[in-house]
């Protein structure tokens, strides 16, 4: 794993945003913009690099599935802040019909430098964004600067079969909604939502879409319908489990809700059982159960323990995104237990610096199965919202 800098294509702004990136450039705290796609540098990988880092995170999705299922069949959704019966019941629900249900994808966040064994930092599940640029402008980049290269990315590829091979699993008869919040001002969210939209429409399904404010409730039948009125039967949300279940329309929410069977009359995609693998608290329940594994960092829920003294550590919210809440304490900091809100305190692994970058590998899974690598640096050792997202080539 090398980082090396090289010359922007010129024109690079407008080739992204043509490609689907519609936002290349992000405003900082000081007014300026400055790029989000930075093409003034790539990352190299070599093939054996690449398919280790594969294998890692199969073993790590296949580990967090057998803790989701330790946590239904022992009834600890409480340790995920999950504590509304109705709720709790239908991720349970969700997770036993699982094989009825659409899932579509979900982002590894890992700690990685080259060197050594890569470590797991976060799951992104539910909700996770950054896709466009690692499947679509990143792809192009390479061939264009580096034809006869490779890179890990059969994204677009997997998403597409994704549709298809689940396209059964969705109610028939009506077309798939994506919705986005409109509250999203950056537009990443919709960029996303459009980019999936356009894979399911290429594995032949018939799609609509709305935002999540434009969905209304008809009292006279029990549903959910868009903008024109037309019951909404299946839904691909980019609008995360816990403002689903919590927000002024959940009762009507987990009252209609299709957990497969031809139960309810709205399936929900991602589906309810994806509430136990975007949450944090999966990070210490992943070391309860394998304690000492090479690709997990400890954590615990009950406070930082051992790792005030040892490592240092750091405090994520359970339900935090995007770097929001999350505190870095440096070992001999002694331990500081937030009570305002749950959280994970996890090992300390300072991102490591490739020419004063911090950097951090997002690995995609698409339907159970590895997919591609997106990479994001930032300045300091928390990737927040003004992260740089940098291409990489396999050499």
């Amino acid at each position: 794993m090398r980082r090396h800098t090289v010359e922007p294509r010129p024109d690079w702004q407008r080739t992204v945003e043509e490609q689907g990136l519609v936002y290349p450039l992000t405003r900082h705290p000081d007014g300026v913009l400055r790029p989000y796609w930075d093409e003034s540098a790539y990352y190299a990988f070599t093939l054996d690099e690449i398919e280790t880092l594969e294998g890692t995170v199969e073993e790590l999705h296949a580990m967090c599935l057998a803790a989701a299922a330790h946590l239904v069949d022992s009834g600890r959704l409480a340790d995920l802040g999950i504590t509304d019966p109705r709720v709790a019941a239908a991720v349970a629900e969700a997770w036993r019909r699982r094989a009825e249900l659409p899932s579509v994808y979900g982002r590894f966040d890992l700690h990685y430098d080259g060197g050594g064994p890569a470590k797991l930092l976060e799951y992104n599940a539910d909700t996770p964004t950054s896709l466009v640029e690692a499947a679509s402008p990143q792809w192009f980049w390479m061939e264009e600067r580096f034809p006869g290269a490779d890179q890990w990315n059969s994204l677009h590829e997997r998403l597409v079969d994704a549709w298809r091979a689940q396209a059964a699993l969705l109610p028939p008869g009506a077309p798939l909604h994506f919705a986005h919040s409109s509250a999203d001002e950056l537009g990443e969210d919709l960029m996303t939502i459009a980019y999936l939209k356009e894979t399911a429409e290429q594995a032949g399904l018939d799609t609509d879409w709305t935002s999540m404010e434009e969905i209304g409730w008809d009292p006279l039948s029990g549903r959910f319908v868009d903008g024109s009125l037309r019951f909404i039967r299946s839904c691909f949300k980019l609008y995360p489990w816990e403002w689903l279940t919590t927000d002024r329309f959940a009762g009507h929410v987990l009252d209609t809700l299709d957990n497969g069977g031809g139960t309810g009359s709205t399936m929900w995609i991602e589906p309810a059982w994806k509430m136990l693998l975007s949450n944090k608290a999966l990070l210490a329940v992943l070391w309860e159960l394998y304690p000492g594994h090479p690709n997990l960092l400890p954590a615990y829920l009950d406070g930082p323990r051992e790792l005030a003294a040892t490592t240092g550590y750091v405090a994520k919210p359970l339900l935090g995104r995007e770097g929001a809440g999350v505190t870095v304490h440096e070992k001999g900091a002694g331990p500081v237990v937030r009570d305002d809100e749950p959280r994970c305190y996890q090992e300390l692994a300072p991102l490591p610096a490739f020419d004063g970058n911090h950097v951090v590998l997002g690995a995609w899974v698409v339907r159970d199965e590895p997919a591609g690598l997106g990479i994001r640096e930032s300045a300091g050792l928390i990737t927040d919202e003004y992260a740089r997202f940098v291409p990489h080539v396999i050499l």
